[in-house]
């Protein structure tokens, strides 16, 4: 009966050990966000927040959930596709709408060019998304609010600080 009972110890000990998981939690696992950075064209080193701006997003949803609609921002952050090598946005200015719920704002459309670098972070986090070689294009239109865009780091690792800067 001892024999018997040292076994079923020992089988049951066994299936409990063997049943734990590691307790793989994810800290370090979200691809960055494209930070940019908004400065008053008359004197550079000043942040110039963009009044009621909305920012929306180019052949992907419209809506931009990273930042409050029609607010009064100095910097925001973008999520860059990471299926593509371009994602475009429009930045719009004073946002609002009309009465039938047209948006009459003052829009400028950007397109950020780059290279996706992914890497693996860990078993819980899987792979992460960075992104290399960042260019952007500024869409040339009748009104545009925004004078100039600086490249500020072309690489885009983490989200402490600005990567893109725009003069308005």
């Amino acid at each position: 009966m001892k024999k018997i009972s040292m076994a079923l110890f020992i089988v049951l000990t066994i299936i409990f050990v063997g049943s734990c998981e590691k307790d793989d939690i994810c800290v370090d696992g979200d691809t960055p966000l494209l930070v940019i950075a908004f400065y008053n064209i008359a004197d550079t080193a000043v942040a110039k927040a963009v009044p009621k701006l909305r920012v929306g997003g180019i052949d992907n949803e419209f809506t931009v959930n990273t930042i409050s609609d029609r607010t009064n921002l100095d910097s925001i952050g973008l999520p860059l596709k990471t299926n593509d090598v371009s994602t475009s946005y429009v930045l719009i200015k004073d946002s609002a709408d009309d009465e039938d719920n047209n948006e009459i704002g003052n829009g400028d459309v950007l397109t950020f060019s780059y290279t996706i670098k992914k890497k693996f972070v860990s078993r819980a986090c899987g792979f992460v998304a960075n992104f290399e070689n960042l260019s952007v294009g500024l869409e040339p239109d009748a009104n545009e609010w925004i004078q100039d865009v600086i490249i500020a780091d072309t690489i885009i690792e983490n989200q402490a600080a600005a990567h893109v800067k725009i003069y308005h």
